[in-house]
């Protein structure tokens, strides 16, 4: 059951009538919990388990951090909430990955060792409830939050459906104090809930799943390299693709959550028209990003140790980043190239180089905006390709060092909707790079607001994308 689905429509309205009902706020919290197990049970029932256990866990662990007397048994119940996560993470997520790779050491000294599958299905949501109920308790820990007492509040904060399988990571300290009182909604908040619902699908099922995806997945699906065109065409493609699939579940997990009165972080902020990889990161998955430097950078030491203690830390905190996103060497790679070139952004800011006018320039500005989206859209085939091999031979490929026969060359039609797709995309993020769509949609007049919304619903109801599970799903 995905945003995308008329199931989902169906669900999310009786959910809506239910939690309209005359009753305590006690009772309607309890509605929006049992509807966030009842949606997550749609997938797979039995791995609502595994969601129970990180909440009890962890609202147990957070009330006996607060509770103890002494900073050795608070670091005990801390490591408790850390390995109970981390473990069950690590087992569903990468358990067969640390498999295959141990047989793989082996094999290089010699030892034939063939392990057993062990056929480990991924929980989805299971990276993103994980990092949420982690922080709630790292926060008690370090005594930025209280613990809290209700256990309906912590249960629902970490499975709110919404934004339960692909985020935004929710913090405890912005989303438990919502819980306290009774939340009124406005019809103008439902109806800019709405309108984020209708952007995020228009995003997902018309320019993601029915423009670009088929491009990426008739160029990636080859066993043979694609010509060079049409390498860089899947690439762009591919950028695309990734950006409308997972802002439009954030923007659709924003606004549902508006219609239910609770307020979420924003996930992105025109990452297209970042200028910089530091740029990028501080525009793209927002939550995760944050996430990362609060608890695992600033931990490490953060800047507070010299430069090169700054760029170690930085580059260890990037790898760890791109190796959550997946258990695959792809990843770990894609982890280790956004280091290094964020490394390398500290090295050329100390620079003179850095320092030049040009840069400050409208045109440096545009060039800027240009080569960081070739650069992270390079890094992108990484994120796309299954093997590492089949990276290295795209990258190839895009820059003419294969000498094997193409196997795939998109038509004229293909590589215009690419074209003229991520052309309106880069353009809309270098329009609202310095503003907000809040604020953009409030200096538009009422009539073209109307207009747009009536689009991109009809564009929606008519378009003849696949039915796709959201990509982040996956992680």
């Amino acid at each position: 059951m995905t945003f995308n689905s008329l199931s989902f429509a169906v669900f999310f309205g009786v959910v809506f009538c239910l939690y309209q009902l005359p009753v305590s706020w006690s009772v309607r919290k309890l509605i929006l919990l049992a509807a966030s197990y009842a949606f997550y049970a749609a997938w797979n029932p039995p791995f609502i388990a595994l969601l129970l256990l990180s909440t009890v866990i962890d609202w147990v662990a957070a009330r006996q951090i607060a509770a103890s007397p002494t900073f050795t048994i608070r670091r005990l119940w801390l490591l408790c909430s850390l390995s109970t996560n981390l473990g069950l993470l690590g087992f569903f997520k990468y358990g067969n990955f640390a498999l295959e790779n141990i047989a793989s050491l082996l094999a290089l000294a010699g030892i034939g060792y063939v392990p057993s599958s062990l056929n480990i299905l991924l929980p989805w949501g299971i990276s993103f409830y994980t990092f949420q109920s982690m922080s709630y308790t790292i926060d008690v820990y370090r005594d930025e939050m209280k613990a809290w007492t209700s256990f309906t509040d912590v249960a629902l904060f970490i499975s709110f459906f919404p934004q339960l399988l692909a985020g935004p990571i929710m913090r405890a300290h912005d989303f438990l104090p919502q819980c306290l009182h009774s939340r009124t909604v406005s019809f103008r908040q439902i109806g800019w809930g709405l309108s984020l619902v209708t952007l995020g699908l228009f995003l997902k099922t018309v320019i993601s799943d029915t423009l670009l995806a088929p491009v990426v997945d008739s160029v990636y699906a080859e066993a043979a390299p694609p010509g060079a065109l049409s390498a860089w065409c899947a690439a762009f493609a591919f950028s695309g693709q990734l950006y409308c699939d997972f802002c439009g579940y954030s923007t659709c997990a924003i606004g549902l959550g508006l219609c239910l009165g609770f307020s979420l972080p924003d996930n992105f902020n025109c990452p297209i028209a970042a200028r910089g990889i530091t740029d990028f990161w501080q525009r793209w998955h927002i939550t995760l990003s944050t996430w990362f430097r609060d608890y695992v950078y600033v931990p490490l030491g953060g800047s507070r140790h010299g430069l090169f203690r700054t760029m170690v830390n930085l580059f260890v905190t990037v790898v760890l980043c791109g190796l959550w996103h997946g258990a695959a060497w792809t990843f770990v790679m894609f982890g280790v190239v956004h280091g290094l070139l964020m490394v390398l952004e500290i090295v050329i800011r100390s620079t003179p180089f850095a320092r030049i006018r040009v840069w400050k320039t409208w045109g440096g500005q545009l060039g800027l905006t240009l080569l960081t989206f070739t650069i992270v859209t390079l890094t992108a085939v990484l994120f796309r390709a299954q093997s590492m091999g089949q990276a290295v031979a795209m990258l190839k490929t895009m820059f003419g060092l294969s000498d094997t026969t193409p196997s795939t060359h998109l038509d004229t039609v293909d590589v215009s909707i690419v074209i003229a797709a991520v052309e309106v995309l880069f353009l809309s993020h270098l329009i609202l790079r310095d503003t907000t769509i809040e604020a953009f949609a409030a200096r538009s007049p009422r009539w073209a607001r109307s207009l747009v919304l009536a689009g991109m619903m009809m564009a929606i109801l008519f378009s003849g994308g696949a039915d796709r599970a959201f990509i982040y799903f996956a992680f």
